[in-house]
């Protein structure tokens, strides 16, 4: 059985993510990775902040903070963010650590060493005032085709349009606001990626049959365009410098690595973190960071070199991200000429609007992660979100929407049907599981709809359609209100007791199912329900640890027995309001 290695495309460090960033690439990797270590697989789920780039030193900048301090701030907090969605990563680590550092220098001295990096003269903006070059970002004026007066030298955000500095209409500095700018030459490093495109397509044809169709075509619409040799340094003062022992030179000047180079190697760094923070802990009993990744086997070279037949390794991100994952990445790891682990599968994702409009970390339009949790718990969020995941088209965030699917699914669903099973069961035969007669048809029913439900549930988790997965789990969910409204146990108590007995009995055993398999989308809501029940004597671990539901357990619905204790929980999903929806339209806007 092979290793799951999984990642989720890296956040940029410059402000806490907006809900598209979360459905995205974290979320959905989380669920999946919550899913295989559940049904026994060992897992390494692995994150980190994309801390490089001009963004970074202009957020610094606008905080008044040196460059470096801003990172560390920003990546505690985007961790607490994450941690609040219960977020499984093994390790959430930083581009701007000493592991990626030396891992980036090693790949390019290797890309260079075998013919694939060349330095050439470019011609690039110069502010007398700063003393230096500036990238692009660096400069900002007005669009030349919209007029919007917050265009960067990259990229128009407006109307969109890709832009270089010298398009911009009254360019400025965006570090000392000077107009007194020059185009001068200067000298980069660049990727010839022009080179290694044979070999892309041939690995492309080789993996993306088994890939979903969004990451198959934009990687392909990029290699029919036909690769370009793409400079890998920037003038900035934050980032992996350029090695003196290579190109003195360049390292003199303070080029350091543009951030799309080093960034997805900061996935190999960020495990690596991940396998040395384990080494320098000190002695005791070993704690393992899942449940099947033990601290025994923090080899991270084990995860990354040599591991083609060993480890399946996938990849979450935003179809902004594809083209890098799919061509760019994995052209530098041709390069380099060395047996390192490329994706398996890139699962990437359209994007979620907000009311049809594009969100905007730079603008603050939208739902963001933090102020999300202000409102309610993580799983609404989550459940939401994998529910309508943007997976074949983009998906509309809309407050009314997110009500409707909360009070249906959640509440009037899965909260319905456990709180009423619970209590009436308490009410009417105390505070164990009632025993009740042998089961009959109405429960072999039952339990054939939820075998097959499971088994559709698990088919599309193994093959990351989640809205179908989520899809299959809400009918899960719903059969239990089906059963009690075919049998209304409310009545059997009165005219048939022993029947009653075994109709709540069997209700339990759902809920039971409901605790286990609705983890990887609910996993606090699982949680509870796991706490429903104490721990049976003779079951490994007590119910608290228990792993996946069997078939054979799904169909019969008679693994918990007769005389368990159990608690009633609280309410678990509280009803939106029209009121509440009211508040929240006010404050996020419609």
């Amino acid at each position: 059985m092979p290793r799951h290695l999984i990642t989720s495309a890296l956040p940029y460090i410059n402000g806490i993510k907006h809900l598209g960033n979360m459905v995205g690439s974290m979320l959905p990797a989380d669920v999946y990775a919550r899913y295989l270590r559940l049904t026994g697989h060992e897992v390494l789920f692995i994150c980190a902040t994309d801390e490089h780039g001009t963004p970074a030193e202009l957020a610094a900048h606008a905080a008044g903070l040196p460059v470096a301090e801003f990172c560390a701030r920003a990546h505690a907090a985007q961790k607490a963010v994450y941690d609040g969605y219960a977020l499984s990563f093994d390790h959430f680590g930083r581009s701007s650590s000493p592991q990626n550092a030396e891992l980036t220098q090693h790949f390019a001295r290797r890309l260079n060493e075998n013919g694939f990096i060349e330095e050439r003269s470019v011609r690039q903006v110069y502010s007398p005032a700063d003393g230096r070059f500036l990238p692009d970002r660096y400069v900002e004026g007005t669009c030349p085709h919209c007029g919007d007066e917050r265009a960067r030298g990259d990229q128009c955000e407006n109307c969109t349009r890709v832009l270089d500095p010298t398009d911009l209409l009254h360019p400025h500095s965006a570090i000392s606001g000077s107009t007194d700018l020059e185009v001068r030459e200067t000298r980069h490093l660049f990727l010839l990626q022009s080179r290694l495109q044979q070999e892309v397509e041939a690995w492309i044809d080789a993996v993306a049959d088994t890939w979903p169709h969004l990451s198959t075509s934009i990687a392909r619409k990029w290699l029919t365009e036909g690769l370009r040799d793409r400079a890998i340094t920037r003038d900035l003062e934050w980032g992996v410098p350029v090695p003196a022992d290579t190109w003195p030179g360049l390292a003199a000047e303070g080029k350091v690595f543009y951030v799309w180079f080093d960034a997805p190697i900061a996935y190999i760094g960020a495990t690596r973190e991940w396998a040395e923070a384990a080494s320098a802990e000190p002695e005791g009993p070993a704690v393992p960071a899942s449940p099947v990744t033990p601290v025994a086997r923090r080899d991270w070279r084990s995860w990354w070199y040599e591991a083609e037949d060993s480890v399946r390794y996938t990849q979450f991100m935003g179809k902004d991200n594809v083209p890098f994952h799919t061509v760019m990445f994995p052209a530098t790891e041709l390069g380099v000429r060395e047996p390192w682990k490329k994706a398996d599968i890139v699962k990437g994702f359209n994007w979620l609007t907000y009311y049809g409009g594009k969100f905007s970390t730079s603008a603050r339009r939208g739902v963001f992660t933090a102020d999300a949790l202000e409102v309610l718990p993580a799983d609404y969020w989550r459940y939401y979100l994998v529910a309508h995941a943007p997976e074949s088209d983009d998906s509309s965030f809309t407050w009314e929407h997110f009500a409707a699917s909360v009070n249906k699914d959640l509440a009037d669903t899965l909260g319905n049907f456990v709180n009423r099973t619970l209590a009436l069961s308490r009410k009417k035969y105390g505070d164990t599981v009632p025993a009740g007669r042998a089961a009959g048809e109405p429960e072999a029913r039952l339990g054939a709809e939820a075998a097959r439900l499971l088994a559709e549930y698990e088919e599309h988790l193994s093959g990351l359609r989640f809205r179908k997965a989520a899809a299959a789990l809400r009918s899960l969910w719903a059969l239990g209100n089906a059963y009690l409204a075919e049998k209304e146990p409310w009545r059997e108590t009165k005219t048939d007791p022993e029947g009653a007995a075994l109709t709540l009995r069997t209700a339990m055993n759902l809920v039971r199912v409901h605790a286990i398999v609705s983890e990887p989308v609910v996993p606090a809501t699982a949680a509870a329900l796991r706490a429903v029940f104490t721990p049976v004597e003779g079951r490994p671990g007590g119910w608290a640890d228990a792993t996946w539901v069997t078939a054979d357990e799904a169909r019969t619905l008679d693994f918990l027995p007769a005389g368990t204790p159990f608690a009633v929980p609280p309410l678990l999903f509280s009803k939106i309001t029209d009121e509440d929806l009211e508040s929240y339209r006010t404050r996020f806007g419609a």
